[in-house]
């Protein structure tokens, strides 16, 4: 790219840049000299995302790591360059992982050693206990069935003690198994760094895996302020970290092709530099940065509107959470007659109106708490959840729906929201006129502190901002009785039934009803009203080709990085 776009000199080098002279040649797609620079503000601690699943690690991960597929809008794409999953048993629930025949970028094949360490990490066989010993020290009483491993067709067969909707996705190559092996037995070669892999989670040694465990969990740590070693830098995926640098403003990542990598899409650009996106990424678009994703609020919108003019590309998506008004269902709203009188005096597209502002059209209308607008199952959700004939149809008259709740005219509503958010702001303001013209007697109880105020549960109604759940375990963690996440506290056997059945549905229809039956149990109880996800801008100069932003929290702009071209 343009040399106005060089980064500075790093203060603190901690990855030595260049590949070695035998390394094979890049693939014929990378086009020499071109280089993109991202704003990216994550921090890259550790080559082992599953173990250290931090944005800025997860962020990496997908530059660096191959994978059997990757979740799109909430569904599995498989990726068969890489390998494939498949179900050869139903009884016992047995899922066969295939590699086909990637290779780590120090030349060593990824096989069936790769897959059964990145089975042990995920099964929780390296976790640690409250003390900060490793799991592997009591690995005799632990109550998992080792996968058959295949070598010779460089597969695994994982059992697993009932159906898992997560079974595409249930096994990895998170890091190489020879370099585990190595840092953990000291066996200089390869192979036999695999096999010690193997025999130590087969045979379930405790020592071997008291050792493997350690290397899991704090072995693939980046080094403070030190030389990175070089067994830290492989890479299966279309990228390798070149170098890692903190200077003043934060930390910077330089990602270069990995010679080694044959996807089904192999890299176009020659360099990418993740670089702080400094306090205006927007105005940086087409100077010090390529690309830059921000959040949408007042005073970015004349610089972005002026860059869309001048034929820059900007792209909106959602991050992954859903503005909302969530009720405590006690007090004043104990009675589900009540929290729907409520909810039907919102006129839920004014609160948009008004939370968003000028970004009012970023702001992609919901009707569901458990999955995101433009995936496959939001249209079942909104479909069968009965929301639209419920909570979505405003109440002709609000007033009279109220009396009709047992609920006397003024009663008081203690609305919390964030007070620092302008989207909360404007939605409360709206949501104030609109609930005082029904009869109810709304107070201002923003806070500074929203999460402290929520636990406080002094609150009868709040204006939040919740993450979308892909998972069941994220929807029981939100909506399950039991649930840590809960903003409600909301308790529902049916709701916990259907969750524990969507955990076991291997089926990608049945899953999407099963999700429709969890949101119906959340519209008939009326304990929230969807307003709309909250959107994600990425700019991208006029030079740069091919990007692509997903949906959602995890990886938003690095999973489609392969695709990425850039001018010279």
């Amino acid at each position: 790219m343009r040399a106005h776009r060089r980064i500075a000199a790093p203060l603190v080098v901690l990855l030595a840049a260049g590949l070695a002279a035998c390394a094979p040649a890049l693939p014929q797609t990378v086009v020499p000299g071109t280089e993109v620079a991202v704003g990216w503000s994550g921090g890259f601690t550790s080559v082992n995302a599953l173990a250290s699943p931090s944005p800025g690690n997860i962020d990496i991960a997908q530059a660096i790591r191959a994978d059997f597929g990757d979740v799109v809008d909430g569904e599995f794409v498989p990726d068969e360059s890489f390998g494939t999953v498949r179900i050869v048993s139903e009884d016992p629930f047995t899922v066969r992982y295939d590699l086909a025949e990637p290779t780590w970028s120090d030349g060593i094949p990824l096989d069936a050693a790769d897959l059964l360490l990145g089975w042990a990490g995920a099964s929780g066989l390296f976790e640690r206990d409250e003390d900060g010993a490793d799991a592997g020290a009591d690995a005799p009483e632990i109550a998992l069935e080792v996968p058959e491993v295949d070598e010779f067709a460089r597969a695994i067969e994982v059992t697993f003690p009932q159906p898992s909707i997560d079974w595409q996705q249930a096994v990895t190559a998170p890091v190489p198994a020879h370099v585990a092996g190595r840092r953990a037995f000291g066996t200089d070669d390869a192979m036999e760094a695999k096999q010690a892999v193997i025999r130590a989670i087969r045979e379930a040694d405790p020592g071997a895996l008291d050792d493997l465990a350690a290397v899991w969990n704090e072995g693939f740590a980046l080094p403070e302020k030190k030389a990175f070693p070089e067994d830290l830098r492989i890479s299966s995926g279309p990228y390798l970290v070149d170098r890692v640098r903190d200077e003043e403003t934060g930390q910077s990542v330089t990602l270069v092709p990995n010679p080694s990598y044959r996807g089904a899409v192999t890299p176009q650009v020659a360099r990418i530099e993740l670089v702080p996106p400094g306090s205006d990424p927007a105005g940086a678009i087409g100077d010090r940065l390529d690309i830059a994703q921000v959040t949408p609020v007042a005073s970015n919108r004349g610089v972005i509107r002026e860059l869309e003019r001048r034929d820059f590309a900007v792209q909106t998506t959602h991050d992954g959470t859903v503005w909302a008004v969530l009720l405590n269902p006690a007090g004043v709203f104990a009675d589900e007659r009540a929290r729907s009188a409520f909810l039907r005096a919102l006129p839920v597209r004014a609160l948009a109106e008004a939370g968003g502002g000028e970004w009012a059209a970023a702001y992609t209308a919901t009707t569901s708490m458990v999955s995101a607008p433009g995936s496959r199952a939001y249209d079942i959700v909104n479909e069968d959840s009965g929301f639209a004939q419920t909570l979505g149809t405003q109440s002709d008259d609000p007033a009279l729906e109220r009396q009709s709740a047992g609920v006397g005219p003024g009663t008081r509503v203690c609305v919390l929201y964030d007070r620092g958010s302008e989207f909360a702001a404007g939605a409360f303001t709206a949501l104030r006129g609109a609930a005082a013209e029904a009869g109810w007697g709304v107070a201002d109880c923003g806070s500074d502190d929203v999460d402290g105020a929520l636990a406080q549960r002094g609150w009868n109604a709040v204006i939040a901002r919740v993450p979308i759940p892909e998972s069941p375990a994220q929807i029981a963690a939100q909506w399950g009785t039991q649930g840590r996440a809960s903003v409600t506290g909301h308790a529902d056997a049916e709701r916990d039934t259907l969750i524990a059945q969507l955990a076991q549905t291997v089926d990608v229809y049945e899953a999407r009803d099963i999700r429709a039956l969890i949101e119906s149990t959340i519209v008939r109880a009326a304990l929230a009203l969807p307003i709309a996800t909250n959107p994600r801008i990425t700019i991208v100069d006029r030079d740069v080709t091919g990007v692509t932003a997903r949906n959602g929290a995890l990886a938003p702009l690095t999973y489609g990085i392969v695709q990425w071209a850039a001018v010279k």
